[in-house]
């Protein structure tokens, strides 16, 4: 019988590296840099994002952070910061946001988030985060299942899933609703570890 670990012993990276990025756990101080992104991009995430409502104050997306600190400590949500990688390897200007959510860590299955800020829309930022983070995911958390879910109508997000080699299993039909209250179809996307890959209890 395979036994899950208290999930605060889990050992999660707090930093991610790619080519262009820096993906770093949430850090206490630094909400002025968060609401800054947010508030320039909030009638992009509108339409798809249930807390991008109206632009927070400073002092809310510190609270946000502060927050999304809590739970990664907790491991019950795994938030990171997109940040633009500088020539020495240290984080410059905060992109926007991506994570693991709703996963269940005794299956190993987690379900990948994400967003940009306006000015760094189109540029393939978003795709180098996802798979960053899918990497990290099936080989430091040892994932079984990464999941991409979004809004049937979300065009960029459904190229972003394809582009990263998820693969369409269905589109569950008045599965939620979007932030302004209409009954949506949502679009699941996944990628499985590869057949025989064992799992460390």
């Amino acid at each position: 019988m395979t036994t899950t670990p208290d999930p605060v012993l889990i050992k999660v990276p707090e930093e991610i590296v790619s080519e262009r990025l820096v993906l770093l756990a949430p850090r206490a101080g630094l909400g002025q840099a968060l609401n800054a992104a947010v508030c320039e991009s909030i009638e992009h995430l509108k339409p798809w994002m249930h807390w991008a409502h109206s632009a927070p104050s400073v002092e809310e997306s510190e609270a946000v952070l502060r927050h999304q600190l809590a739970k990664f400590v907790l491991r019950s949500d795994l938030v990171y910061q997109i940040y633009r990688r500088n020539d020495d390897g240290s984080a410059g200007r905060l992109l926007g946001g991506t994570g693991l959510h709703r996963f269940d860590w005794a299956v190993r299955r987690f379900e990948i988030g994400y967003w940009i800020r306006a000015s760094a829309q189109g540029q393939g930022y978003v795709s180098e985060a996802v798979q960053a983070l899918t990497r990290m995911a099936f080989s430091e958390l040892q994932a079984r299942r990464v999941e991409i879910r979004m809004d049937d109508n979300n065009l960029r997000s459904r190229a972003v899933a394809e582009r990263c080699g998820f693969e369409l299993e269905g589109v569950l039909r008045c599965d939620a609703l979007s932030p302004s209250g209409e009954p949506r179809d949502t679009r699941v996307y996944s990628r499985i570890a590869a057949v025989g890959a064992k799992v460390q209890g």
